[in-house]
């Protein structure tokens, strides 16, 4: 399945991409997700999209927060 990405990265307080509006650990285990998984984070995008609606980035996704995610998500 393809990625979301629209490459428009930026997160928002709560670590949303304004871009895709997957949250960080999402776009972090994306690429080793099961097509299930892929298609319920899709299943969300939608619904995210209307919630954030005016939203702007605060931040970019930097490395720095990608290795937070990673490390987060491997100790679950």
């Amino acid at each position: 399945m393809h990625s979301p990405c629209v490459a428009r990265c930026g997160l928002n307080a709560d670590d949303y991409c304004m871009g895709c509006f997957r949250h960080i650990d999402e776009i972090v285990i994306w690429s080793s997700a099961s097509d299930e998984q892929q298609q319920q984070i899709i299943d969300k995008l939608a619904d995210r999209k209307q919630q954030f609606l005016g939203e702007t980035n605060n931040q970019t996704l930097s490395r720095a927060k990608w290795l937070d995610a990673e490390k987060r998500i491997n100790k679950g």
